[in-house]
């Protein structure tokens, strides 16, 4: 279901998925951290009616998270270099004609960008697409049959940011 609904990061690993775009196709400095991927694992107890990706499942990963992102932060600062740190960067960024895609993984999952420049001082057209924009598709699914109180809890654990929602 998580694939099929197109959930990414947290949530996606949360089902037990073992993908991460830092690991799957890496970027930046992420190829000279050790970091490992939590994937859900039905940490409720399935005596306790717990199953691989559910509420409990989706909290547990971030925590997990958490204290992979504290260990890439200690590694970064070990091979951190002496000497001046900020980057001195352009007042004015021009982009050059054409267009261009990227993609990260942020605290939610997958973000992706497209980007159209005509040449001029601002991008023609930018689209961003964020993990909240694709856990909002599943919401109703999950719900059925939910009381609102549970609901709180599922809406909380897929950590969607309504801002983020229409980017």
């Amino acid at each position: 279901m998580a694939i099929d609904y197109g959930l990414v990061g947290p949530n996606l690993r949360a089902s037990g998925f073992e993908y991460d775009l830092r690991k799957a196709h890496p970027y930046g400095a992420y190829p000279d951290f050790n970091f490992k991927i939590p994937i859900g694992k039905a940490y409720a107890g399935a005596h306790r009616g717990g199953k691989v990706g559910d509420t409990f499942d989706r909290f547990y990963v971030r925590v997990l998270e958490c204290r992979e992102s504290v260990s890439i932060v200690r590694q970064a600062l070990d091979k951190f270099p002496a000497g001046e740190f900020m980057a001195k960067v352009p007042r004015k960024i021009k982009p050059e004609a054409g267009e261009a895609q990227s993609r990260i993984e942020s605290a939610r999952g997958e973000m992706a960008y497209y980007v159209v420049s005509d040449g001029g001082e601002r991008a023609y057209r930018v689209r961003a697409r964020t993990g909240s924009f694709l856990a909002m598709g599943i919401i109703e699914e999950l719900s059925k049959g939910l009381m609102i109180a549970d609901l709180v809890a599922l809406i909380a654990s897929l950590d969607v940011v309504a801002p983020e929602i229409d980017r």
